[in-house]
């Protein structure tokens, strides 16, 4: 059985582009695959908390010595956690919010980039001290834009600061380089025929690579 670890960070909720990309990736991946199980986690429904001197001291303190109020301060972290540790597939609605991600997503990306949970640090290692902890994990990124061009050579490539960050983050999320899969949608902003035919190649493309990751590409009773 695969686990996928469905996450929308997305302000919207009805009208959100981004939600409806990885809500239809979901659907197609359960109907080639009905048994395997769908962990959920909307960040705007239930925003992580910020980063706080509480949060770091207690993530810093070896767990043996932890008191009860550094426990609770982890509480948060320690359930994102053990979702990502469960997944095998992360399913992410990120939508680009001036050119970089929503707040909400770079919490939970504070919240489970943890020293001695999902990486390592050793001043042994040298100038590489830190070694993430977990692997074998795909990450889906379904985003949307105002504007277009965000990939090489496209003419807004040097202002696209939200792939960059999350191909950066993906191997402590426990994701090689090669794991990371993105379909995007442009053009939002214009709301013209570009639109229209971006949303269209992103839906298309979405059911095509629910259908390769699932490894089941016949077609779905």
């Amino acid at each position: 059985m695969t686990t996928l670890l469905h996450i929308d960070a997305s302000g919207r909720s009805s009208r959100s582009i981004s939600r409806n990309l990885s809500r239809r990736f979901v659907e197609a991946w359960r109907a080639r695959r009905p048994g395997d199980r769908v962990l959920r986690r909307d960040l705007t429904e239930t925003p992580p908390p910020l980063m706080s001197e509480a949060w770091i001291a207690a993530a810093f303190t070896p767990p043996a010595e932890r008191t009860e109020a550094m426990r609770a301060a982890l509480a948060w972290s320690d359930a994102a956690i053990a979702e990502l540790e469960a997944a095998d597939v992360i399913v992410l609605g990120a939508p680009m919010y001036n050119y970089g991600m929503p707040a909400a997503l770079k919490a939970w990306i504070d919240q489970v980039i943890r020293v001695g949970k999902t990486f390592s640090f050793d001043l042994a290692r040298g100038d590489a001290p830190i070694e993430p902890t977990l692997s074998g994990k795909r990450l889906v990124v379904l985003s949307s834009r105002g504007e277009f061009g965000f990939r090489d050579p496209g003419p807004r490539a040097a202002r696209n600061h939200l792939d960059p960050h999350l191909e950066t983050v993906a191997p402590y999320l426990g994701v090689a380089s090669g794991d990371v899969h993105t379909v995007a949608v442009e053009y939002q902003e214009f709301g013209d025929d570009r639109h229209a035919r971006s949303r269209k190649q992103a839906e298309d493309g979405v059911a095509d690579l629910a259908c390769e990751l699932a490894g089941s590409c016949a077609k779905a009773a």
